[in-house]
């Protein structure tokens, strides 16, 4: 099976306003299959978001290649399938919102692609379906929560029926709630439509719930596995100013004083047992 999205010694560099050269990536090697949820982490300037920007043709790479299944981004006549085939979504759904009605709204790619009008008619209620926002299909889209613009920017995507979502750092500018429910769409999305997820985030807790997470520093991968195999390195992801979940991070500091305690704990569930287990509960 050929790969989602494949890095192949790719490149990447830009011109300052001083046109002093860039470089953000060298020879970056990363493969992302097809039906994964990936979660990518890294501070602020580790390039993760000029990754996301990689992943469909929005930036092209200086040198080596970019394959989204099976296409050349950087071959133009492949630009309009590229970006039908990965669909991207941003921190503030207000620059990805354009019309005065949800429906409409999410209606409006299709119609720039000349899709028939019964064709975006089920598109567009398949959609807002699924990011449970049906009921509010004849509202305005300045009315709503934070939480449910975002939902909305999502059902723009999905009704372009893209094969994967790139979320850069989709829950930034929300509130907990909306955070919650951005994420629970985003699980049901790569559990029950099989659309690969590639999710940025700084959120610990976020990256948690994906099958594989990746962490950035200076445009390199400095580590890739489970969520549980990732926070287990606490020292490393601390050393690039990460945090790890929390229940890790107790695990960890007990362990430094010497208690027999796993090192892979993800959740509160998971921290409560091992306690439990420890004093014989």
């Amino acid at each position: 099976m050929k790969p989602m999205i494949a890095f192949e010694n790719v490149s990447f560099c830009y011109r300052s306003e001083e046109e002093d050269r860039i470089d953000l990536f060298e020879d970056f090697n990363l493969i992302i299959k097809k039906g994964d949820f990936t979660a990518v982490l890294g501070h602020n300037g580790s390039g993760k978001s000029t990754m996301a920007k990689l992943c469909n043709g929005l930036l092209k790479p200086t040198a080596g290649k970019v394959i989204v299944d099976g296409m050349d981004t950087a071959d133009e006549k492949n630009d309009i399938t590229v970006k039908k085939t990965v669909g991207m979504v941003f921190q503030n759904p207000d620059n990805q919102i354009v019309a005065t009605i949800v429906e409409e709204d999410v209606a409006f790619g299709l119609e720039n692609l000349g899709v028939e009008p019964k064709v975006i008619r089920k598109r567009v209620d398949e959609a807002l379906q699924a990011v449970d926002m049906y009921d509010y299909r004849g509202h305005e889209p300045h009315r709503l929560s934070g939480g449910q613009k975002q939902r909305v920017a999502i059902a723009g995507i999905i009704a372009m029926q893209p094969e994967c979502i790139v979320f850069d750092e989709p829950t930034a500018m929300l509130d907990p709630k909306g955070r919650a429910e951005v994420l629970n769409i985003i699980k049901k999305l790569n559990e029950d439509f099989h659309i690969t997820v590639v999710l940025i985030t700084h959120y610990m807790d976020e990256a948690a719930l994906a099958n594989r997470v990746i962490v950035m520093e200076d445009s390199k991968i400095i580590a890739d596995g489970t969520p549980k195999d990732v926070f287990s390195h606490v020292e490393l992801l601390q050393s690039v100013g990460l945090d790890v979940p929390q229940p890790t991070e107790l695990m960890y500091e007990l362990k430094k004083e010497g208690y027999a305690l796993p090192e892979d704990i993800l959740t509160v569930d998971e921290c409560i047992k091992a306690i439990e287990t420890l004093y014989g509960g």
